[in-house]
């Protein structure tokens, strides 16, 4: 994927578009294209991938489990970004429930 993204990056380079942005607007490049526009693109992706679970919420998700392990397990900042109410509501959203979790727990080494 890393191969990939610095050949997208090359091309952005090539058609002249200088952007902060992983998808830059193409009529605004200081601006991020929509979110029906990402809807587009990511539907394009599955097609071309031959998977019809992708999407705009699957990315969400995915992004908020990763921030979630990476953050050592952070529930309330992953809560926050995703505005959620509570603790047990992020927890499901993540497909974190008590049997997950207890295994989760089981791979720990108190030492």
């Amino acid at each position: 994927m890393q191969q990939d993204l610095l050949q997208y990056h090359d091309w952005l380079a090539q058609q002249n578009i200088n952007s902060d942005w992983l998808f830059p607007s193409t009529a605004h490049p200081d601006r991020h294209i929509t979110e029906k526009q990402f809807y587009k693109v990511m539907s394009r992706v599955s097609d071309l991938l031959g998977i019809n679970y992708l999407g705009t919420h699957t990315m969400r998700k995915t992004g908020a489990y990763r921030v979630y392990t990476q953050s050592n397990y952070n529930i309330g900042l992953v809560m926050h970004l995703l505005n959620h109410s509570s603790e047990a509501m992020t927890l499901t959203y993540l497909g974190l429930d008590q049997a997950s979790r207890e295994t989760m727990l089981d791979q720990i080494d108190f030492g």
